[in-house]
């Protein structure tokens, strides 16, 4: 497995999980955007479940001495981040890259039990209202008395990503107030209901949140975790900048930027013209934008998005043909073929409308056939999944190169090759691997949906 599968673009990243366009004139959210990428020599799996578990303890000791000095554990916490700075920060998650790399999640994380020192004695909501660096959030939640009944609720064990104010000062001073309603979606958007320490948090690329959106499906929307040269972030812009503060019903994860509810897959393809003009034109020529836009005609979905590259990739003569007057039915089916409805596959996690619940990708080997638009037609997708390491490779060929984009009506797997629909040899079908394509052979392909 190639190291560079788990180091996504990070031009494109930065923005992969986008505000709703509504969004945009009432919240300012800084986009964090880097060029560059660490490449690390990989240590054997038992170094690096060495260095992690060394590593998590050595902070939640740290942790624990500044606790024991203070009366409040989330101001304590965050005091800590700021006097430690970016050393602590960096430290911390260069093990954590390692860790997320090959550690088996499951083996290492899968209690929901505490395993922090000092018992906690306040609740959620009593340690985000009684913090001072907590104070807008605080005042938030209490506009919403269901809000403050669920977080000091013993029901489950909850996670909160929580904003400290000054996350709250880059919202520009002259934009307009967010109505009641969006400011309660994006407050369950840094809530989930389910146990995320830091440590698990490492070894996850996606979490549950308390927002449940008709479009995404039967499961909740959900946020990505990112490690990279920022350090660990919620939806690649959000940094972590404190871990790990318990509550007598959960955690809390102190972050510097507001999370927002990202918009529909097709807005984030139109918003990154650099990656998908080619993609973007072909829907828009063929018809089929404003069918996969269209939320009504589908629960969740996913989109396999080829770049710019991999169109490039196929050479002039089958992208002249491809989109030609000729040519434009047959890119209809050919794009068809990326598109799924009804089934939203996260690289760890998946929910399918006709399921009833929806399910966790197990670590080692995942396999399902997906249907897409194009009849009869299925995408035969292996995930092979070893703590953050996450290979998802698509009919034995096309690999994701960067994984969840994750959208308000399903999420978006950006690959490596346009995916190219198998032939018939001998009644057998017989599915692309890279070898050199003709428009002819192209043409064969696609005739029977073209």
């Amino acid at each position: 497995m190639k190291i560079t599968s788990i180091l996504p673009l990070a031009a494109l990243s930065t923005a992969f999980v986008l505000p709703e366009q509504q969004v945009f004139s009432q919240l300012a959210v800084e986009s964090h955007r880097s060029d560059d990428f660490a490449f690390v020599k990989l240590p054997s799996k038992e170094q690096v479940e060495d260095k992690i578990e060394h590593s998590i303890e050595k902070l939640g000791h740290r942790f624990d001495q500044v606790v024991k000095c203070s009366k409040h554990a989330l101001d304590s916490a965050i005091d800590y981040a700021a006097e430690t700075g970016s050393e602590a920060s960096e430290k911390v998650h260069q093990k954590g890259f390692e860790a997320a790399s090959w550690i088996d999640s499951t083996a290492h994380f899968g209690s929901n039990d505490h395993h922090h020192h000092n018992e906690p004695n306040q609740t959620l909501y009593q340690l985000i209202s009684t913090s001072k660096y907590t104070t807008k959030l605080a005042a938030a939640i209490e506009e919403y008395p269901d809000l403050v009944v669920l977080l000091n609720g013993t029901i489950a064990n909850y996670t909160i990503f929580a904003p400290i104010d000054s996350a709250f000062d880059k919202i520009p001073d002259k934009a307009p107030k967010p109505s009641k309603e969006f400011l309660k979606k994006v407050l369950l958007y840094h809530v989930s209901p389910e146990y995320y320490p830091a440590a698990k948090v490492l070894v996850t690329h996606t979490v549950p949140t308390a927002l449940t959106v008709d479009t995404v499906g039967i499961g909740p929307q959900r946020v990505s975790t990112n490690i990279g040269l920022k350090g660990l972030t919620v939806n690649f812009y959000s940094r972590i900048i404190a871990i790990d503060i318990f509550g007598t019903n959960g955690v809390i994860h102190g972050i510097d930027s507001l999370l927002v509810p990202p918009p529909n897959a097709v807005d984030i393809i139109q918003f990154l013209p650099g990656e998908f003009s080619t993609l973007e034109l072909g829907l828009t020529k063929t018809g089929l934008l404003p069918a996969i836009n269209d939320t009504s005609a589908h629960i969740g979905g996913t989109i396999f998005a080829p770049s710019n590259f991999a169109f490039q990739k196929l050479g002039p003569k089958i992208n002249g043909f491809l989109f030609s007057s000729y040519g434009q039915k047959y890119l209809k089916a050919l794009l068809k073929y990326h598109v799924v409805a009804n089934q939203t596959l996260y690289s760890d996690a998946y929910y399918a409308v006709d399921s009833v619940d929806n399910q966790d990708i197990p670590a080692g080997t995942f396999h399902i056939d997906l249907p897409t638009l194009l009849e009869d037609k299925s995408l035969s997708v292996n995930v092979a999944r070893y703590g953050r390491l996450i290979v998802i490779r698509i009919n034995g060929f096309s690999q994701v190169t960067i994984e969840d984009g994750i959208a308000a009506d399903g999420v978006i797997q950006v690959v490596s090759d346009v995916l190219i629909p198998p032939k018939r040899i001998d009644r057998m079908e017989q599915h692309y691997q890279g070898e050199e394509l003709t428009v002819e052979d192209l043409k064969e392909r696609l005739e029977l949906y073209a």
